[in-house]
C-alpha cells in the first residue's frame, strides 16, 4: 500500500516547536496588534470616544510610573487579600472534599450544595460581607481586609471542592480493587492512592480560582470600608471622573492577575514533572 506523503505545511503544523511557539507567539502579536490600534486612536474611532475615557496606553504606563510607591501599597493590599483567600478558600474546599468523599452517602449531596456558591453574585456578597463584619474590630483596616478576604475565599471553596472530590473519587480503573485485595487500610489508600490521583484536579480548580480571587478581590474592595487597594482605588477614580489613573489600576489588576496565574503555571509544571518521574 503507496502512504500518501504528507504535505510540506501539514508536517510543518504538526511540529511541536512549531505548535509551542505558535501558542505564545499569536497571542503575544494579537496583544500588540491591539496596542497598536489603541495607541493610534484607530479604536478611539471606532468606539467613538475621546482620549479621557479612553486613556492612551502611553498616558497610562506614565501614570503608573509617576506613582509606582502609591500604586505599590494599592497592589500590595489586593494581593494579600487575593493570596489569604485563596489559599484559605482552597485548604477549606479540599477539606470538604475529602469528607465527601470518605463519607459518599451524604458527601455527594454536600457538594452540590458547596457549588451553589458559584451562583453568588460576587456584587451581593460584598456588601454582605462588609456589613457582618462590621463588629469583628474597632480597627476599620482589619474589619475592611476580614471582609475582603471573607469574599475571596467563600468564591474559591467551591471550585476547589468540585475538583477535588473528582480526583478523590475518579480514580484509576481497577486500582481501590488492587489497594483492597491487600487489604489496604483507608489511610493507606488516601494517601498512596486518593491524594496523588487528586493532584492533577487540585491545579485545575486553581486555574479556575486565581482569576477568580483576583476579579473577587477588586470587587469586593468597591464595597470595602477602608479605602485602599486598587478595586477601591478604581471605583473612587471613576467618581472623580479620573478615568486615566482609573484605567491604570485596571492595567495593575489585570498585571496581578498575569503574575498570579504565572507562578501557578510555574509550580503546577514542577509539581506534575515530579509527579510523572516518581
Amino acid at each position: 500500500m503507496i502512504r500518501k506523503r504528507k504535505s510540506i505545511w501539514r508536517r510543518f503544523k504538526e511540529n511541536k516547536a512549531v505548535q509551542t511557539v505558535s501558542s505564545v507567539l499569536l497571542p503575544v502579536l494579537f496583544g500588540v496588534l491591539i496596542l497598536a490600534l489603541w495607541q493610534g486612536q484607530v479604536l478611539h474611532k471606532l468606539f467613538n470616544t475621546d482620549t479621557n475615557t479612553l486613556p492612551l496606553p502611553s498616558r497610562i504606563c506614565r501614570i503608573i510610573i509617576d506613582n509606582i510607591p502609591t500604586f505599590a501599597v494599592n497592589a500590595l493590599y489586593t494581593v494579600i487579600v487575593a493570596v489569604v483567600g485563596l489559599l484559605v478558600g482552597s485548604i477549606i474546599g479540599y477539606l470538604i472534599a475529602v469528607f465527601a468523599a470518605t463519607f459518599q452517602k451524604w458527601g455527594k449531596g454536600g457538594i452540590t450544595i458547596v457549588g451553589a456558591f458559584n451562583a453568588i453574585p460576587i456584587v451581593a456578597l460584598a456588601p454582605v460581607m462588609t456589613n457582618w463584619t462590621k463588629d469583628i474590630s474597632n480597627d476599620p483596616n482589619i474589619r475592611s481586609m476580614f471582609a475582603k478576604t471573607l469574599v475571596v475565599m467563600i468564591v474559591c471553596i467551591a471550585s476547589m471542592s468540585i475538583n477535588a472530590f473528582r480526583g478523590l473519587t475518579e480514580l484509576k480503573p481497577f486500582a481501590l480493587d488492587l489497594m483492597k485485595s491487600y487489604a489496604a487500610k483507608k489511610s493507606t489508600v488516601f494517601f498512596k492512592l486518593r491524594l496523588p490521583n487528586s493532584i492533577p484536579y487540585v491545579f485545575t480548580a486553581l486555574r479556575v480560582s486565581v482569576p477568580i480571587s483576583i476579579i473577587s478581590a477588586v470587587v469586593s474592595e468597591y464595597f470595602a470600608e477602608y479605602i485602599t487597594g486598587v478595586g477601591r482605588e478604581i471605583r473612587e477614580n471613576i467618581v472623580l471622573g479620573q478615568y486615566p489613573t482609573a484605567w491604570a489600576y485596571i492595567v495593575v489588576a489585570c498585571l496581578i492577575g498575569l503574575v498570579m496565574y504565572g507562578v501557578l503555571m510555574l509550580v503546577e509544571s514542577i509539581v506534575l514533572k515530579n509527579r510523572r518521574i516518581k
